[in-house]
């Protein structure tokens, strides 16, 4: 099967996903700059959950890129991913409406850890498919980013009981280290060393 139809249909979601999460910022009654301030951590928690919207639909691009074919263990992989990602606008907006506050952080973290959980077992359905010699196997390698990002991810939820802002700082660790891009994936295709 092929996969274009799989790519075309995680990228509509992503895209709805995103509109959800800005559609449910509300506009400001009055026209100060006070208006504003309380709007800061619903905004904060927007611009974090943007970062890792894109990071997710740029890591699937590259990873697709990877794929030649399709099976059903992949596609239902797939929608196992976006239905952790389509959780985001809501703990996303939880968390922005009651100023980071401790359970919504810790939903927060819940939904990112299963979404790298999730994105990891499309990784591996992938591979299986693909073979052992896949493009994919020797672009992801030792993938030290997808097994440090599970830790990290279960440090910030045990943070949150102590400090949400702790937990805060870990989520945006995590986006930095992934935000970087990945090269790995080009490379191999280019013929590169990786």
């Amino acid at each position: 099967m092929g996969k274009s139809r799989m790519e075309t249909f995680f990228d509509g979601v992503v895209a709805i996903i995103i509109t959800i999460m800005v559609l449910e910022m509300k506009v400001p009654h009055g026209a100060t700059i006070e208006t504003l301030s309380p709007l800061v951590p619903v905004l904060l928690s927007y611009v974090l959950s943007f970062v890792y919207l894109g990071i997710y639909w740029n890591n699937h691009h590259h990873m697709m890129y990877a794929c030649r074919t399709v099976t059903g263990s992949i596609l239902w992989a797939n929608l196992h991913l976006l239905f952790w990602l389509s959780l985001i606008p809501f703990t996303t907006g939880w968390m922005g409406e009651n100023h980071f506050a401790k359970l919504p952080a810790v939903a927060y973290g819940l939904v990112l850890l299963m979404s790298g959980f999730a994105y990891l077992i499309l990784q591996q359905r992938i591979i299986a498919s693909q073979g052992k010699d896949s493009l994919l196997k020797k672009a992801v390698g030792s993938d030290w980013k997808g097994k440090l990002s599970p830790a990290l991810y279960l440090l910030a939820i045990l943070l949150a009981f102590i400090s949400p802002w702790l937990s805060m700082a870990v989520y945006v660790l995590v986006a930095l280290i992934w935000v970087v891009p990945d090269r790995r994936i080009e490379r191999i295709l280019t013929g590169e060393e990786a």
